[in-house]
């Protein structure tokens, strides 16, 4: 278990975060920090309570399952569209060639056939 820092005790000196980014994990980890020390010593207020009793419920973790797997569907969808589109446009080279095949248009003058 973590010692608990003293009342009077200042808090370590981080270096400057280089990106908004990571100035926000920085005071996420801070809040984290506060919320388990309130939580340990007994003062965490009723929000903070039922927030981490929320996140740590079956209930929770089957939703983020669930919105983990919608992620990775959605994602295989993007790709298939991705594929999609591309053979289509293999498809209309193909016509295209085709067409100048059985003399329905002449090739473009820069290629040789």
């Amino acid at each position: 278990m973590k010692k608990v820092k003293a009342k009077n005790e200042e808090p370590k000196k981080r270096r400057p975060a280089l990106t908004p980014e990571a100035r926000e994990n920085q005071l996420v980890a801070l809040a984290v920090d506060l919320a388990e020390r309130q939580l340990i010593e007994g003062t965490a207020s009723s929000q903070v309570i039922t927030h981490y009793l929320k996140i740590g419920s079956t209930e929770q973790k089957k939703r983020m399952e669930h919105l983990e797997a919608e992620n990775a569907l959605l994602r295989v969808k993007a790709e298939n569209l991705e594929r999609a589109s591309k053979i289509e446009d293999l498809y209309k080279e193909a016509i295209d060639v085709f067409k100048i095949y059985r003399g329905e248009r002449r090739p473009p003058d820069d290629e040789d056939y």
